[in-house]
Order: C-alpha cells, then sequence, then structure tokens
C-alpha cells in the first residue's frame, strides 16, 4: 500500500476565490493525475482532512464522492479511502473544459454534457456497499438457485410500493415484472401484443434505440410528430389507424421535455381501448421534475388496462445495473409469465436483493430528495454560465422536469451535427437534435445534460463549449 499525501498537499488557499470544493478537488485530482497518488496510495479519512484543512466534513465527503464517481477512488471497509487500484494516471484524466483536445482512446466512459447518465458523483456508494457486504454474507441456500423469471418478489414489493405513492399507480405485485432495462420491457412487450408487420406509433423527435429495437423485430414504424401538447395523436389516427402500439414518453418527452397535454392523454386512451391497441408508457425520469405540479402517469389513468408502463433504475441509480421493471396489464401477466420463463432464467438475484433492502431502508427516497435538490442547483448554475458566455448567439429552451436542456443556436449556419463533433473533440459530449429525428424536422439544436457537471464547474464547461463552438 502507499504512502498516503500529506496534508500540506492539500492546503486551502482562504482568499483565492474558487470554492473550498473546488480547490480540494483539484488538488487530490493533481495529485492522482500526476502519480503524487498512486493506484492504491490511501488518502486520510473524510473526518481528519477535515479538521486539518479546516473544512466542514460534509465539503470532504463530496469531494470523495465526485472523485469515486469518476473512477478515482474506492472506499474500502477496513483500508479507508483509496485511489483505484490498477489506475493508469494518463488514462483516468478527465476531459479538462479548459483543453481542446479530443478523448484518449481509452479515456473515462463519460463526458460532460453527455445524455442518459445521472450524477455519478452523487451515488450512495456507503450504504449500497454496507447492504451488499451484508447481502453476501448472509446470502441463503435458496438465494443461490436460480431467480423468479417475474423478479424477485421482494423487490417487486418495493416497487409496487414505490410506484404507489410518487406515481398514484395501484397494480398487484404480480403485474409487475423486474426486467434487464427499457431494451428487456420493450421486447417482452413485444412479443406479448405484436407480430411482425404489426405498425407500431413512435414520437418523432423520439428515442431512436426504441425505434431501431422494433424495426428490428419487423414492425412497422410509423413517427408521429410532436408538438407543444406532445404526441399528435390525430396525426397518428389518420397516417396509421391500425397500429397495434404506441410508445411514448409523456411525463417528459424525450427530446423536447415538453408534458403530453391532458387532452391528449384523454385522445391517447380513448384509440387504445378500441380494438384491443396498446400503450408503453416509458417514464424514463419522472422523479426529476423541478417547477410545478408533475405531470400524472399515463397508466394512473388507465381504467381499460391498455397500458404498458416501464420504469428504470438507469437514471435514479447506475446503468450499470441493467435493472428496471414493467408493469402490465392484468390479463396479460399469466402470457408475460410464460414468455420470462422461454426468454432467459430472470435477472441476477443479487442485486435484486441489494435494489430490494436498499429501498426497503428509505436510502432510495433519500437518494431521491438528494438528486432533486443537486440537479436542479446545476441547471440553475450551468443555465446562466450558457448565457453569460454566448450572449445572443444561444437560445436555451427550459421545461419544468428532464435531465437535460435544448440549446438552439439561431445565428450559426453550422449543423448541429457539426456542432456536436467540435464539442466532442474538446472532450464534451452534447447530442444533436437533428439525430434524434426520423420524418419530421424541429430544427437545429444540441441537447445539454447537466446532471455530470457540477456548479462549480459550470463556467468551466461553458466556456469550453464555447470555444469548441464559437
Amino acid at each position: 500500500m502507499n504512502a498516503p499525501l500529506p496534508f500540506d498537499a492539500l492546503a486551502i488557499d482562504r482568499l483565492s476565490d474558487s470554492s473550498l470544493h473546488r480547490q480540494l478537488y483539484e488538488r487530490i485530482q493533481g495529485a492522482i493525475d500526476d502519480g503524487r497518488l498512486a493506484a492504491e496510495a490511501r488518502l486520510p479519512s473524510t473526518r481528519n482532512l477535515a479538521a486539518q484543512l479546516g473544512v466542514a466534513r460534509g465539503t470532504v465527503d463530496a469531494v470523495y464522492a465526485r472523485l469515486a464517481g469518476e473512477g478515482r477512488l474506492v472506499s474500502r471497509r477496513h483500508s479507508g479511502t483509496i485511489v483505484t487500484p490498477g489506475l493508469d494516471p494518463a488514462s483516468s484524466r478527465t476531459p479538462e473544459a479548459s483543453s481542446s483536445a479530443p478523448n484518449p482512446p481509452h479515456g473515462p466512459a463519460w463526458s460532460p454534457l453527455q445524455l442518459g447518465l445521472p450524477a455519478l458523483d452523487l451515488f450512495p456508494r456507503k450504504p449500497w456497499t454496507r447492504i451488499h457486504a451484508r447481502q453476501a454474507r448472509q446470502l441463503s441456500a435458496a438465494e443461490m438457485l436460480y431467480p423468479d423469471p417475474m423478479g424477485l418478489p421482494a423487490l417487486r414489493e418495493a416497487i409496487a410500493a414505490y410506484l404507489a405513492v410518487s406515481r398514484g399507480i395501484t397494480c398487484a405485485t404480480d403485474q409487475i415484472v423486474v426486467t434487464h432495462g427499457f431494451q428487456d420491457a420493450l421486447n417482452l412487450t413485444a412479443e406479448l401484443v405484436l407480430k411482425p408487420g404489426d405498425a407500431v406509433w413512435t414520437e418523432d423527435p423520439g428515442y431512436g434505440f426504441a425505434q431501431r429495437t422494433l424495426a428490428a423485430r419487423g414492425m412497422a414504424i410509423t413517427a408521429v410528430p410532436v408538438d407543444e401538447e406532445g404526441l399528435c395523436v390525430d396525426w397518428g389516427r389518420t397516417h396509421a389507424p391500425d397500429a397495434r402500439l404506441a410508445v411514448v414518453t409523456p411525463t417528459h418527452q424525450f427530446p423536447t421535455g415538453v408534458a403530453l397535454s391532458p387532452r391528449r392523454r384523454r385522445e391517447l386512451l380513448d384509440w387504445a381501448a378500441i380494438s384491443e391497441r396498446w400503450v408503453l408508457e416509458d417514464d424514463y425520469d419522472c422523479e426529476f421534475h423541478y417547477s410545478g405540479r408533475k405531470p400524472t402517469a399515463l397508466k394512473a389513468l388507465d381504467l381499460q388496462d391498455r397500458v404498458f408502463y416501464v420504469g428504470s433504475f438507469s437514471k435514479t441509480l447506475l446503468p450499470s445495473l441493467r435493472l428496471g421493471y414493467l408493469v402490465l396489464p392484468p390479463q396479460l401477466v399469466e402470457a408475460a409469465r410464460t414468455a420470462q420463463q422461454l426468454r432467459h432464467r430472470g435477472v441476477a438475484m443479487f442485486e435484486q436483493m441489494a435494489v430490494a433492502e436498499f429501498m426497503r431502508q428509505g436510502h432510495f427516497a433519500r437518494h431521491l430528495r438528494r438528486m432533486m435538490l443537486a440537479y436542479k442547483a446545476r441547471r440553475a448554475a450551468l443555465v446562466p454560465a450558457l448565457e453569460r458566455r454566448f450572449g445572443e448567439r444561444i437560445e436555451i429552451v427550459l421545461r419544468p422536469g428532464g435531465l437535460h436542456v435544448l440549446a438552439r443556436f439561431p445565428h450559426s449556419d453550422v449543423s448541429d451535427v457539426e456542432l456536436a463533433r467540435r464539442a466532442l473533440e474538446s472532450g464534451l459530449k452534447p447530442s444533436p437534435l437533428s439525430g434524434q429525428c426520423l420524418c419530421h424536422d424541429l430544427g437545429q439544436g444540441l441537447l445539454l445534460s447537466f446532471t455530470n457537471v457540477a456548479e462549480d464547474r459550470a463556467d468551466d464547461v461553458a466556456a469550453a463549449l464555447f470555444r469548441a463552438l464559437i
């Protein structure tokens, strides 16, 4: 084990304009990246370091959590916090906002402004690690066998209770299938209610992965336009009246962020009630709504049992868990059970047990509250930073919820695809709006996630984007 870094190497400058968090983060990050803190080097405990530097323990906790989220640090029960074993300093460097160099080929797996990721620095490693360790020690013989293909009963019960409180969805435990994420839920839905050649409505712009998955199964994709009220149901009725399924994101439409209006919700449910049509509701980021009343889940309004409801732990915990869930219409429970037995032997038991216990102990609810406050603050920091840097060159579309903002560049004659490419060369990873469209043009713009842009990095990220694009 390597010796810890001396306290004086982490000294804080009280006269600096930089926040205490940022100074400490940059000092530890720099020591790791230049090799002064080698792999497996032990860091001081958060209590000791806070006392030595004269800062709040919470500041040190937040810095350690941020570096752990970047893969630089790990916490071990008996060894304390150490630099990640086997870490290569050259490959661990996060793209600096002041750099114009592209990501190294073996660099970090994520970049600032990248869509689809929760805040990695906010993941509650301590309770998660504690639960995992306890589960491993107490694993019974029965829990070492093949899991229930429908999912661990304890996790399904926890999900049912969570949905009843957070989304107003009342469902029996046996209506819930634990899945490997959205793709698994989509494939199961297709197996239950579709056959090759069936027409499916998808939102345009929309989640391209869903469109490609259904197309690969032989479905006829109808790209239904989206406006300020969400999916244009009348358009779908006119252009694909025989469609069997509609795939929608009614709470925060991806990527525009609009909510499906009450009128459109009624129209969609009425359409589904005719001739055994179905709706798949992807409620992928419903937990993160910052102003006004959160839109009601479509499933909560589903009196005719025509809606499949999909949720995921990818945006609330970690994408690498590959855990999600599907709430079935009750008339399809037995068909789903048969299909699950033929599709695979269920989701890994250990991860299900950990998430169930994490929810039972209240950690999940606390984690969501913490993320909500952090995301609201991060968005509130990044948006004005962009507006200060770009001035009249940028127009930012803000919605009441979601995990990203839409930035348009009204005076630019450069395509959003090219803008995204330039940003990527500078270590940033926004997504072009046009890349989410199949048939209906919504103009040019960049989708910017704020989840992994800490408040004290907002100005740096905005400056880096400005240098890359202008």
